[in-house]
Formats: structure tokens, C-alpha cells, sequence
């Protein structure tokens, strides 16, 4: 029977490889019908010359915003509570895992991982996807590369969102090892650095220390066992390669090519009207936040006061509430920016 079965699936095979003439003319009438299939918004685009990035439309709206997920190496997927949000305002917005991430092809080539090769690709993201005089929104990392994108590339941008970003490395590094000394303990921290030093990456204690002291406190200000699904979703499946080759094994030490970066002195060239977006309790200083919204020209801060770097869980009334009146308001042409 099963050898029956074989022989079945063969002969459709080359049925399919080799079919007869009026299949063939069928063919050719369905390439030519005159409706857009439909892919429930799903679009894959081709960057550097050969691999395929995945993208989703979510809603229909003048207002388009694409999203860049941070990391590096996550993917969209934690930030799928923008559907409970934008759409029912009519906003439409775009989903994209970058290269090596999520659904998209994930190469072998770690010359890849670079911040100058992901601005080019989400510019050829932006052209695949029709998208002029747009919104971007870049959270984590995503803020990051939204920043540089802008600054090759804003003429395409009508508005800009820094959601949960410094502009500086060192000032990460710095505040991150403030925060541990105000969550761990004096024995938290001995036995931290100690792993750290023997590189026990892996060790239960060690994410233990981190999850539990730390990203319960400045990642999603919830009990691990309550964080949303997406986000664990979006831990899973993170790329850890492009991780640690673009920051580091974690936030203490940033050894990767983010090291050294510092985008304070090109702020001012940025003229796109943008809103920082933050939290009050997030692994970025709120005060690096606070000064990268008065060095912007044409900007609007707002911090929420119970979020941390995932404010759109934890304190998502007030983030979705500022992210949605900045959207509307720069459509409007009633956008004030903060007096500097």
C-alpha cells in the first residue's frame, strides 16, 4: 500500500513537471486573471541581491507606519499587540523580520551583520513595499538602525518614532552597570561577575540572576510567569548569532560592531518630526532619552511612567495613547514639537 501511495505521489509529480498542453493553457489564463491574489498581507522582498525577508500588512489606513523590531536578532513578533491598537484608528502598518530573523532567510555569512548593510535593506524594504512619505517606528535596536536610516534616507519619512532608545553605547554600558548594582544584590553581584568572568553564559544561575532580578524590573515590569506570549515567542526564536556579533553576550559588555557607537553629534540633522518614546523604569536612562528628544530639532518626548523597555505591555495605555496622537497629529499637520 505504502508502496502504492509512492508510486502515486511520483506520477503527480511528473505530471506537474510536465503537464499536458490545455494544462498548460489553464495556466496561462489563471497567470492572467484580473484579481490580486491574496496572501492575508504576507509579502516577501529581496534584499542584497538574494534572500528573502518576510513582511505582513496589518490594517488599511492613509497612515502607514513600518516597523523595526529590535534585538539584534529578534523578531516582529512581540510586537504583535499593535494590532489591538492601530487599526481600529485606521492606521495601517507593516511588519518585517530583517534578514537572519524570525521568517526571513538566515544565511550562514556574518559579514551580513552590520548596521550600514541593515540600513540599505530597509530601504530596499521601503521600495518593495511602495512605501513613500511614511512613518517608521524602530524600538530597541530598531531605534538604532531608524536612526541612521534617517539620516541617509528621511526625505522618504513623513514621521519618525524612537521607541525605548539612546543614542549612545556608552551611556548604555554605563547606566546598565548602574542598574545592577540597584537590583542585584552585594552576593547577587559576586556571584554574577564570577560566572561572567568564566564566561558561564548558559549557567541557570546566571540567566536566573539576569531574568528574574533584572529584566523583571527594566524589560517588562511583570512577574516572568505573566509576560505576554509574543514576547516569549520573540526570545525563543532569536538569532543569538547576530546578537552577539552585533552587541555582545549582554548588556554589561558590548563587545560586538555596536561598540563605540554614538549618534548624539547627527540628531540635529535629523529635521523629521519624531517622538522619543520610553519608560520611566526602562534599561535605557530616561535621561539619555530625555536629551536625545532636546538635540532632535523637531521632536516630541514622552516617557511612560510606569514602563519599562517593553512599554508597549507594560504601561500600554499611555505608550499606544502618545504613539497614536503623534501619528495622527503630524498626518494632520497639527504637530507642536517640545520647546528646546
Amino acid at each position: 500500500m505504502k508502496k502504492l501511495f509512492f508510486i502515486l505521489i511520483a506520477a503527480c509529480f511528473c505530471a506537474c513537471k510536465n503537464p499536458s498542453k490545455p494544462a498548460a493553457d489553464t495556466a496561462t489564463e489563471s497567470s492572467n486573471t484580473p484579481y490580486e491574489i491574496k496572501t492575508g498581507g504576507n509579502k516577501l522582498i529581496k534584499v542584497a541581491g538574494k534572500y528573502n525577508v518576510w513582511t505582513k500588512k496589518v490594517g488599511d489606513g492613509k497612515i502607514k507606519v513600518l516597523l523595526l523590531h529590535g534585538g539584534p536578532g529578534f523578531s516582529h513578533d512581540y510586537m504583535e499587540c499593535f494590532e489591538d491598537f492601530l487599526p481600529k484608528e485606521g492606521i495601517e502598518f507593516y511588519y518585517y523580520d530583517q534578514l537572519g530573523c524570525g521568517n526571513s532567510d538566515a544565511p550562514a555569512d556574518t559579514s551580513l551583520w552590520n548596521i550600514p548593510r541593515y540600513v540599505e535593506e530597509v530601504e530596499e524594504v521601503r521600495k518593495g513595499l511602495g512605501l513613500d512619505n511614511f512613518y517608521i517606528l524602530g524600538h530597541s535596536w530598531g531605534g538604532m538602525l531608524a536612526m541612521e536610516y534617517l539620516h541617509k534616507y528621511q526625505s522618504h519619512v513623513k514621521g519618525a518614532v524612537l521607541s525605548n532608545m539612546t543614542a549612545g553605547i556608552k551611556g548604555y554600558v554605563a547606566y546598565a552597570a548602574e542598574l545592577k548594582k540597584k537590583f542585584f544584590t552585594p552576593r547577587d553581584i559576586t556571584v554574577f561577575d564570577s560566572l561572567d568572568r568564566l564566561k558561564q553564559y548558559d549557567s541557570p544561575q546566571y540567566n536566573d540572576l539576569l531574568m528574574n532580578k533584572l529584566y523583571t524590573q527594566v524589560i517588562c515590569r511583570l512577574p516572568l510567569e505573566n509576560w505576554p506570549e509574543p514576547l516569549w515567542r520573540a526570545f525563543k526564536k532569536a538569532n543569538h548569532t547576530i546578537y552577539i556579533q552585533m552587541q555582545g553576550v549582554d548588556e554589561f559588555h558590548v563587545t560586538g560592531n555596536f561598540k563605540g557607537w554614538e549618534f548624539w553629534d547627527k540628531l540635529q540633522n535629523i529635521k523629521t518630526p519624531t517622538l522619543v518614546l520610553g519608560g520611566v523604569h526602562d534599561e535605557m536612562n530616561p535621561e539619555d532619552m530625555k536629551k536625545e528628544g532636546r538635540l532632535l530639532p523637531n521632536s516630541r518626548t514622552y516617557l511612560c511612567p510606569n514602563g519599562s523597555h517593553m512599554s508597549m505591555y507594560d504601561d500600554q495605555q499611555n505608550y499606544f495613547k502618545n504613539l497614536i496622537a503623534f501619528l495622527k497629529d503630524v498626518d494632520a499637520g497639527t504637530f507642536n514639537a517640545d520647546k528646546k
